[in-house]
């Protein structure tokens, strides 16, 4: 509970890839997540990725549910042998918390450890998110960010 909503996390079925593609099409959005899949409008392209992600067996995915609304996804995946933790918050629901108490939530599920999370230099909310579950931030990186069109820094962050 923050601000008296309720936040859920149930496991992502198939229907919710809809709400989660969506929610990828805001461009400020889209900007501050940085490390974006090339074209965001290519909805098969999308549906057809995620689809396959749900039945991963190293994914672990959550939809994030708010007063009964899908608010957002938050998942473990792995990348090169490490654990990592990725989630995105539609923008209506920003600034409220909502990002913490699911990674929150999510990491008394989710037993990987150590995890790492990743996160463009200027994106100070997601950055806040991960500190404020104790991740402590233990290097950069640079990456091309799709939707930057650039290389950007990232900050590499993780929790034993």
């Amino acid at each position: 509970m923050v601000n008296d909503r309720e936040i859920t996390l149930r496991k992502t079925v198939a229907a919710d890839l809809e709400h989660f593609f969506i929610f990828q099409l805001d461009e400020e959005a889209n900007y501050l997540a940085a490390f974006t899949a090339k074209d965001p409008t290519d909805k098969p392209a999308y549906l057809q990725k995620y689809t396959k992600f749900l039945s991963d067996p190293t994914i672990n995915m959550c939809t994030i549910i708010v007063d009964n609304m899908i608010a957002g996804s938050i998942a473990k995946f792995e990348m090169e042998g490490d654990a990592e933790i990725t989630y995105w918050i539609d923008k209506q629901f920003w600034g409220n918390g909502i990002a913490t108490i699911a990674l929150h939530d999510f990491l008394t599920i989710e037993n990987a450890r150590p995890i790492f999370g990743r996160v463009a230099f200027d994106n100070l909310g997601s950055q806040r998110v991960l500190e404020k579950c104790r991740f402590i931030r233990i290097g950069t990186d640079k990456g091309f960010a799709n939707a930057r069109q650039t290389e950007i820094e990232e900050f590499i962050y993780k929790l034993i």
